[in-house]
């Protein structure tokens, strides 16, 4: 398998681990909207680790697709890493890293159309 492959199975991976420990553990020291914080880090990781096994597979059948998946990993890591950092020590400044995050998601997923488009 391909290291994106990787990458998306250690996200799917800590993704799980995470959410079970925002659940768990954090449920009675931080208030609702750090925990709110911390489960929308927890879902977007989620779909992007599975979005990225789906783009892993893709590139494995129809190469072009590389450019998207480590632009996806790079924004789960700013996007959901900001807003663990963020739930867990109040920081707001860290929020701000929270959108270039998102924006490398959508241009991940841009990539990848593109990527589908120029085979069609």
């Amino acid at each position: 398998m391909s290291p994106l492959f990787a990458a998306g199975t250690l996200l799917m991976l800590l993704g799980v681990a995470l959410g079970a420990f925002g659940a768990h553990a954090l449920k009675a020291v931080l208030d609702a909207a750090a925990l709110a914080s911390w489960q929308t880090a927890v879902d977007y990781q989620m779909w992007h680790g599975l979005g990225l096994l789906a783009v892993a597979l893709a590139d494995a059948r129809a190469p072009g697709l590389r450019a998207a998946g480590w632009t996806m990993v790079a924004g789960t890591l700013l996007f959901s890493g900001s807003l663990y950092l963020l739930a867990l020590s109040g920081v707001r400044a860290l929020g701000m890293v929270t959108p270039i995050g998102g924006t490398l998601l959508l241009a991940a997923w841009g990539l990848a159309a593109r990527a589908a488009l120029k085979r069609s």
